[in-house]
């Protein structure tokens, strides 16, 4: 067996050179991100055109662009954009006709405050509604006219931890907050009053990030949530908004519907898909070993048959043009990353769009195979296992790739460090450890007082069953992990020392009284279902002295394992004193550690300069210690 060529890590981490795929309204336009000026921007080209006739509308120099909307007036297109990574968003304009001209901020707001969702305003055409916190708790909704803006605000939310839900003329249909004992009720809402009528309670803690998704259907006369009902399975429901009767709108047995897509929308493939003119329901997406998509609606079950056609993968974004004629269509994979197409329903014609990482060859690439194994109490664990190609599966180095949250999930498609880790020589291996959403009810809730417990034997468990299985060198296994991922990292290398030969904290947490006392303010009122109910309040004594006990900063004089930390000095999430301090009391103690703080950066490194000097350290820092391969020359091949 041969071990395949070293990939560049620009090829993995340095920008896509296309992503993120739309359609115009009228079907005759694509809109996609692509370098331009050394940071993603937007272009735009006619439906028959190539990358060589696309004009670059947007212009940004700073930092990339994520986040793009069409509006209905051809003219314009909106983007949303933060400073350094700080994710106080605005929403801006360009102007499709004078793509040169300096984009326009509509929403200038203080410091602290920022843009929280964008939606069309069917009875004012040329207006949007934009959600943003001008008053640092409440986020209002304020219409703004997109070739003026000019902003009025359209409604006030009396309730910092709840939300009034628009229907599609913008009139409040239901709102939804959580009550004192943590239930999540439902009302319905007067629009001519504002009085309110309960309708359901929804559990709390099976809900950490809140009950998603939360659309007003297309007539207004009830709402779709994601509830668990009776079962372990969440759902997508309908709430009528007269009875409060709960019906099934899609279900898959033994599966969860995957509402990841709701923190990342048009980004991440959504957890429902709706008519982009009628916004009915047209299929919804569920978890598993693969991602399932139910078609919901008759109609689209023709559209979707074809589109399943053009790939091996799984549908992950799609939009359409408001007749429903043209598809843009991206799926996912785990050795193709997010292939373009577009389709034509009405002549059944297909082609390739783009692929974003074009010289990435996926006969190169490792497939990621779904594994599944119990915790030492007995809970199923499921997870996946990405072995390098050419070399042996046999006592390989491993890295246990920690996600982040954790209320997120690791799930089936193209993993950039995964993909990466493989071709230097490591097995990865990715947890969907307790708390980790999409493996139902008892799964989350297993989580409830475990940080730094049970979840972190979770990870321990799985690298004893790769070891067993005979997968990993055991005197060979990191940990590395963003966020929660990061705190993993750091409770590895605390309450278990001695497990793990190299570690990589990437913007994770090292006190978690600290970290909740410097989350924003507009955060605090949300926290009652996921971070008081699952780690605790440091404003009681006794929980905050039980969050210091398992916050790796009060352990630090446990870690003698080699540790790389990273940094955003404006991470809004976990801020910089999470890892300065880690680090300054390592360097007290005379222990090495290696810091990487970027200046431009908040919570995650989206420059690709950044992201290529990241990894070229954790390229390094594992392959001294683990004993994987390196671009600069071997250091010691796997297998």
């Amino acid at each position: 067996m041969t071990a395949p060529d070293l990939i560049d890590i620009e090829e993995f981490f340095g920008d896509p050179e296309f992503a993120v795929a739309s359609i115009s309204p009228d079907g005759t336009r694509i809109a996609y991100l692509a370098p331009h000026r050394g940071r993603r921007n937007v272009f735009v080209r006619g439906i028959d055109e190539s990358h060589d006739d696309a004009v670059p509308v947007t212009q940004d120099t700073r930092r990339g662009i994520t986040t793009y909307h069409w509006t209905d007036d051809p003219r314009y297109l909106l983007y949303l954009q933060d400073t350094d990574g700080n994710e106080d968003w605005h929403l801006f304009r360009v102007d499709l006709d004078a793509p040169g001209r300096p984009a326009v901020d509509l929403t200038p707001m203080d410091p602290g405050s920022r843009v929280a969702g964008v939606e069309p305003y069917p009875p004012a055409p040329g207006t949007v509604l934009v959600w943003m916190n001008r008053r640092p708790i409440h986020f209002d909704v304020f219409r703004v006219d997109v070739a003026t803006g000019d902003t009025v605000l359209h409604l006030e939310q009396d309730d910092p931890s709840g939300a009034v839900l628009l229907d599609r003329d913008g009139v409040p249909a239901f709102h939804t907050a959580p009550a004192a004992d943590g239930a999540v009720e439902v009302s319905a809402v007067d629009a001519a009053t504002g009085r309110r009528t309960l309708l359901r309670r929804l559990g709390g803690a099976e809900h950490p990030m809140g009950v998603h998704p939360q659309l007003v259907t297309a007539d207004g006369t009830g709402l779709l949530v994601g509830s668990f009902q009776e079962s372990d399975d969440l759902r997508l429901v309908r709430i009528d908004r007269e009875t409060g009767a709960e019906t099934v709108v899609a279900a898959a047995p033994g599966r969860d519907l995957d509402i990841t897509g709701m923190m990342l929308p048009g980004v991440l493939p959504p957890t429902v898909y709706t008519d982009r003119r009628t916004g009915e329901v047209l299929a919804a997406r569920f978890t598993g070993d693969r991602p399932h998509v139910e078609v919901v609606d008759p109609g689209f079950a023709e559209v979707y048959s074809a589109l399943e056609k053009l790939s091996d993968g799984v549908l992950g974004t799609l939009s359409s043009d408001e007749s429903g004629r043209r598809w843009v269509a991206t799926f996912v994979d785990d050795r193709d990353p997010n292939v373009t197409w577009l389709y034509d329903h009405a002549t059944g014609d297909a082609r390739i769009l783009f692929r974003p990482r074009p010289d990435l060859d996926p006969a190169a690439m490792a497939p990621m195979t779904p594994v599944g194994f119990p915790a030492r109490d007995g809970l199923p664990l499921r997870a996946f296992l990405t072995l390098p190609v050419g070399v042996a599966p046999e006592r390989l180095p491993l890295v246990l790739l920690v996600h982040g949250g954790p209320w997120s999930r690791d799930s089936w498609g193209f993993s950039a460090e995964a993909q990466f880790l493989a071709n230097r020589g490591y097995a990865v291996l990715q947890v969907n450890f307790r708390g980790s959403l999409g493996h139902g009810r008892r799964h989350v809730t297993a989580a409830i007082g475990e940080f730094g417990r049970a979840m972190h034997d979770d990870l321990i468990d799985a690298s004893e069953w790769a070891v067993a299985q005979g997968y990993t060198d055991p005197d060979r296994i990191g940990i590395y992990g963003g966020s929660y991922g990061g705190y993993a990292a750091l409770v590895g290398v605390t309450v278990t020392p001695d497990r793990f030969a190299a570690a990589v904290d990437y913007v994770g947490i090292s006190d978690l009284a600290h970290f909740l006392r410097t989350l924003p303010p507009f955060t605090r009122p949300l926290n009652v279902n996921n971070w008081y109910r699952y780690v605790g309040d440091p404003e009681i004594p006794e929980q905050e002295a039980d969050m210091l006990s398992r916050s790796p900063l009060t352990m630090v004089d446990r870690i003698r394992t080699p540790l790389l930390v990273a940094q955003g000095a404006n991470d809004a999430r976990v801020v910089q004193a999470e890892s300065d301090n880690i680090v300054a009391s390592l360097r007290e103690r005379g222990i090495p550690v290696e810091y990487l703080l970027a200046e431009d950066e908040g919570h995650g490194f989206e420059n690709p300069e950044n992201r290529v000097r990241l990894y070229r350290a954790i390229e390094r820092h594992f392959a001294e210690h683990l004993g994987g391969r390196r671009a600069e020359g071997p250091a010691g091949v796997a297998g």
